[in-house]
């Protein structure tokens, strides 16, 4: 797992140039796949100003309509957010982050998401999400700039990558994690699964698939163990509709 590997999100920033400003400080840590999410202006002159010579991650960023769509092919997914939430959601620092990267198998995709600039992330879209991502700054004034979160969590993953990683066998094998898409099919599927057994309360659905959301992120499956899991909710399925 190399910096090749992680991508920067940002979803609906408001003003091109945080844009600049969030790929310089990534071209700094050697960063340099950057997507954005629906964004407010883009391209713009004010993003190419900011970015101080980092052009060449503005002309090869990818625009995509969803942050479903931009997680597309990612194993790891970390949500960045100054707030801690109501609800109970995994948390790690960027240095946890940076190690959980680390240790992923070769090949492996991670996203590290940023939310607009005044809202941040919404419930629904750190949802999708395997942890939250919180900096530790001062409690009284702990709000970054989006440029300046970005550095932060860079910097981490550079210092992460940069240990030396122990061969496969010493590690005791690896085995392919799901992926963001993968995931999203299988939480379509859980719903509708326990929509037809009965099971689903169709007056409060979230509340419950939010928890289950967070059981199954924390648990960092497997894409075996999630056939495995799709497979007895088909079962169950074709159960419940037999006469």
């Amino acid at each position: 797992m190399r910096l090749s590997g992680i991508r920067i999100v940002l979803v609906q920033t408001t003003h091109p140039g945080n844009i600049g400003a969030a790929a310089r400080a990534m071209k700094n840590m050697g960063l340099e796949r950057l997507c954005l999410v629906d964004p407010a202006s883009f391209p713009h002159a004010d993003a190419t100003a900011r970015a101080s010579g980092a052009d060449d991650l503005l002309a090869e960023a990818t625009v995509h309509a969803t942050l479903e769509e931009a997680l597309v092919g990612s194993h790891l997914v970390f949500g960045a957010s100054a707030r801690l939430r109501t609800i109970s959601w995994p948390q790690v620092t960027p240095r946890e982050a940076a190690r959980q990267t680390a240790d992923l198998e070769e090949g492996s995709e991670v996203a590290l998401v940023f939310g607009r600039e005044h809202s941040g992330l919404t419930n629904r879209e750190l949802e999708l999400c395997h942890c939250l991502l919180h900096i530790p700054a001062n409690p009284a004034f702990s709000s970054l700039n989006l440029a300046a979160a970005v550095q932060v969590v860079s910097y981490e993953m550079r210092l992460a990558m940069e240990q030396p990683r122990l061969p496969a066998s010493e590690e005791g094998g690896e085995t392919a994690a799901a992926t963001a898409e993968e995931l999203a099919g299988f939480y379509r599927h859980l719903e509708q699964a326990l929509l037809e057994i009965g099971f689903l309360d169709l007056a409060n659905p979230r509340q419950l698939m939010r928890r289950l959301r967070r059981l199954f992120n924390r648990a960092r499956l497997e894409r075996m163990e999630l056939n495995i899991l799709r497979g007895i909710l088909s079962a169950a399925q074709k159960s419940s509709r037999r006469p």
